[in-house]
């Protein structure tokens, strides 16, 4: 069976995917928002063996969401997040929220993040319209954005109605 190539499509969220589509990705990820910086850290924070999680981290550097850097104790490199990787900061704490009400066992998430200064507990807000009213999928339009081909543009038109 031969697999799409995401990084081929035009849409972004395509192309994203083939980055964060991956199983391991989004832990790697995860780790690093824990503060996660040394091979060594992640492999026992995630129980992954050392060549899937080499490759995991060489994925993320080659598309620029971490960066290599010598560890400050010497040995081994660390990995810091670069702009790109903080900037999926909320839409892994959405994931998270998500995750937590849907996918959590009786007992609750396994994790709660606070804010440092603060200690109270993070939340990812509800999406909202302009008014403030929160926005369910069919209270969206889709319309052609400015790299949308001929293609969009006939499927999408105005984005005065939804499309199925």
């Amino acid at each position: 069976m031969v697999q799409t190539d995401f990084t081929r499509m035009r849409c972004p969220v395509a192309r994203s995917m083939s980055v964060l589509g991956e199983r391991w990705a989004l832990l790697v990820l995860r780790e690093a928002f824990y503060g996660t910086t040394r091979f060594d850290a992640f492999a026992r924070n995630l129980g992954i063996a050392p060549n899937i999680l080499s490759a995991r981290l060489s994925r993320l550097v080659e598309h620029g969401l971490l960066q290599r850097a010598p560890a400050e104790s010497g040995g081994r490199q660390a990995y810091h997040l670069t702009e790109k990787g903080r900037d999926f900061f909320p839409a892994y704490i959405a994931l998270k929220r998500w995750a937590d009400r849907w996918m959590a066992d009786s007992d609750g998430p396994p994790i709660l993040l606070v804010e440092a200064a603060t200690g109270a507990e993070v939340v990812s807000p509800p999406l909202t319209g302009r008014s403030g009213a929160p926005l369910a999928p069919e209270d969206v339009r889709v319309r052609p954005g400015p790299g949308a081909g001929a293609t969009l543009h006939a499927r999408f038109g105005s984005g005065d109605r939804p499309h199925e």
